[in-house]
């Protein structure tokens, strides 16, 4: 049993930044790969990026150059860093992690980008 707890999400600025975190309660090192979706509302949930247990990274094209994945192996943390938001960024955003062909999601969290 994997259990992963997303934070950070909040209410951001066009062209802002926020970083979220989602934290398992095992090593992150046996889940692959790890990654982030996102929902915005009426529509379906969407991949934003992935990262395997060996660092290589994966991002939606529209993502690429804005958003960043990248983990802390002693915290089993894995993070999503997003700059220069945009309105359509609006989204609940979710952590998914795959343990022994099983998938694992977190809760979600919260993200709005509006002035």
């Amino acid at each position: 049993q994997v259990q992963l707890v997303e934070s950070g999400g909040g209410l951001v600025q066009p062209g802002g930044s926020l970083r979220l975190s989602c934290a398992a309660s095992g090593s992150i090192i046996s889940i692959n790969p790890m990654g982030w979706y996102r929902q915005a509302l009426g529509k379906q949930r969407e991949l934003v990026a992935l990262i395997t247990n060996s660092g290589s990274t994966n991002y939606a094209d529209s993502m690429k150059g804005r958003f960043s994945i990248f983990r802390d192996i002693a915290k089993n943390t894995v993070y999503l860093q997003m700059n220069s938001l945009k309105p359509e960024d609006t989204a609940v955003y979710y952590c998914k992690g795959t343990r022994r062909f099983i998938d694992y999601w977190g809760q979600g969290t919260q993200v709005t980008v509006s002035s």
